[in-house]
C-alpha cells in the first residue's frame, strides 16, 4: 500500500478545520498527552529542585508524591529523574496522534496503528510503573496515577481509528497486485 502524502496546505486545513469522529478522538488524545507531559514537567520540576514541594492532587493516605518522586525508584533510569522521560514519552504520543490527515486510517494506516500501539504501550508502562512504585515505596504518586488515567483514556480513544486502519490494510492485501 503506497503512502499517500498530503500537501502541507491540505494537511493544515484538515487538521485545523476538519470534522470527524476520528479527528475529535485524535484531538482528545493530543490534549490528554499534553496533560500527561505537563504532569511530567511538574514532577521533573520537583525532582530537579526547581520547586521544593510536590503536594498530592488526590485525597487519601496511599498518596505521597514527594516520597515517591524523590526515591531511588524515580532516579534509577538513565542516571536521571523520570519526570523528563515522562515528558518525552507523552510528546511522542501527541506527535503520533497529530500526524496525518483526516483520512489517515485509509491513506496511512501504519501511522494509525503506530499511534495506537504507542498509546497502549504507554498504558502498559504506566501500570507496570504503578506496581514498581508501590512495591518500592509503599505509596503512590498521585500525579503519576492521574497520568495513568490519561493514558488509559487515550488508549481507548485510539481503538476506532485503529480498527479502520486494520480494515484498510486487510482490504489492500486482499486485492491482487
Amino acid at each position: 500500500m503506497p503512502m499517500n502524502l498530503l500537501p502541507p496546505s491540505t494537511l493544515s486545513r484538515e487538521l485545523r478545520e476538519g470534522r470527524s469522529g476520528d479527528l475529535t478522538r485524535r484531538r482528545w488524545a493530543i490534549g490528554l498527552s499534553f496533560a500527561g507531559g505537563t504532569i511530567g514537567m511538574i514532577v521533573a520540576a520537583y525532582q530537579t529542585g526547581m520547586i521544593k514541594r510536590l503536594p498530592d492532587v488526590l485525597p487519601g493516605r496511599i498518596w505521597d508524591a514527594e516520597k515517591v518522586d524523590a526515591s531511588d525508584y524515580a532516579y534509577k533510569r538513565l542516571q536521571g529523574p523520570d519526570g523528563p522521560l515522562m515528558m518525552l514519552t507523552y510528546a511522542v504520543t501527541a506527535t503520533l496522534f497529530a500526524t496525518g490527515g483526516k483520512e489517515r486510517a485509509e491513506q496511512q494506516p501504519w501511522i494509525v496503528l503506530g499511534a495506537t500501539a504507542k498509546a497502549w504501550g504507554d498504558l502498559v508502562t504506566c501500570l507496570q510503573l504503578t506496581r514498581e512504585e508501590w512495591r518500592d515505596n509503599c505509596a503512590l504518586c498521585s500525579w503519576c496515577q492521574v497520568a495513568t488515567g490519561l493514558s488509559a483514556v487515550t488508549a481507548v480513544l485510539s481503538v476506532p481509528e485503529a480498527l479502520q486502519a486494520g480494515r484498510a490494510l486487510l482490504g489492500a492485501s486482499a486485492q491482487p497486485a
